[in-house]
């Protein structure tokens, strides 16, 4: 048989929890006159059968049908209004939950027209804020009948929507100012993301109080990291090689971040740079980093393979599967190697 409350409270600090339920497990039974005990952090949310019953706020509360009314069509007057009723409470918190992180994953491509290759790859990390704005909302859409729901279970979701609001605004933002310049932009670049993300966060019952943007800076990939993650063509991926070289070769052993600001905002390769990208530079070797008569690597994917037969990707592929082209699969990617490719062009 299920407990019968007369007074219901959660008292806890709600550090990291966003909503507690009332009892943990099952259902309580409540009666008509119990005490409903709010503290000033809490909001407390009366659901019976899916619905919302009401929504009380801090102090100290009498459950009566004056105040839900409709448990008028639940409760009749037998045993003087004092029958209990089935129902669950979620305790949810109205604290700020602050200093949350969040981070770029993988750099954002934004446009940098006039410097380097005329495109930046950004990455920045920063802190964020939010707050229950409706707690009958966000209960009956994230929460379910979870009994505790805490900020680890929200937070990737709201980093997701947080980073995918950053990439427009970065887009806008290339397209009208330089990469140094969106660099000194960092509170407008804020704001802008708070005033997208406001309708998805209010769409699940939240607020987003703040979003601050630490640092943001070119990303420090590599050519070949840049490569692996589809992100250079091979023309590109060739001259970016070329210019790597010449700054390797310009530093001390152990010294150089391959690409970094070079990619990003088009510093320290310079002229170099532009030669390479104009098709004038002469890579290490004596062939020229140029798309059409680029060096064939030593290791390809098979959309590089197929830049070199002059064919489609698919047709690599299928040339793959048959086994008249040799491949390592490495996972679920295939390599294939010059020696390979070449065998099979004369083949």
């Amino acid at each position: 048989m299920a407990r019968i409350f007369d007074v219901v409270e959660y008292a806890n600090e709600m550090a990291d929890e966003i909503v507690h339920r009332f009892p943990e497990e099952g259902i309580g039974d409540f009666r008509i006159g119990s005490q409903v005990i709010v503290r000033e952090s809490q909001w407390a949310v009366f659901f019976r059968d899916g619905n919302a019953l009401d929504v009380f706020k801090p102090g100290r509360h009498t459950i009566a049908t004056a105040n839900i009314p409709v448990l008028i069509d639940w409760i009749g007057k037998a045993f003087n209004d004092r029958t209990p009723f089935p129902a669950e409470v979620y305790f949810v918190s109205r604290k700020e939950f602050a200093n949350k992180k969040w981070g770029t994953p993988q750099p954002i491509i934004v446009r940098n027209p006039g410097m380097g290759l005329g495109v930046a790859l950004l990455q920045g990390f920063g802190t964020y804020s939010f707050q229950v704005k409706d707690p009958q909302q966000f209960v009956t859409q994230i929460v379910g009948v979870q009994h505790t729901y805490r900020t680890s279970d929200i937070e990737e979701r709201i980093r997701t929507m947080l980073l995918s609001k950053l990439q427009d605004v970065l887009g806008e933002t290339g397209a009208k100012n330089s990469v140094p310049e969106m660099i000194g932009l960092t509170e407008e670049i804020g704001a802008a993301v708070r005033a997208k993300a406001k309708d998805d966060f209010e769409a699940i019952g939240l607020t987003l109080k703040t979003f601050y943007i630490g640092n943001l800076k070119p990303s420090e990939k590599s050519a070949q990291e840049l490569r692996d993650m589809g992100m250079l063509d091979m023309a590109t991926y060739t001259q970016l090689q070329a210019a790597d070289a010449m700054r390797d070769a310009a530093q001390n052993e152990g010294g150089g971040a391959g690409l970094t600001a070079g990619i990003g905002a088009g510093m320290g390769i310079g002229n170099i740079m532009g030669q390479a990208l104009q098709g004038g530079y002469q890579a290490p070797g004596g062939g020229a980093a140029t798309g059409g008569g680029a060096k064939m690597p030593d290791v390809m994917t098979p959309a590089e393979a197929a830049q070199f037969m002059k064919v489609t990707e698919d047709d690599i592929m299928e040339a793959i599967k048959d086994k008249s082209l040799k491949a390592k699969k490495v996972g679920k990617a295939y390599r294939i190697s010059k020696a390979n490719l070449e065998e099979f062009m004369n083949s």
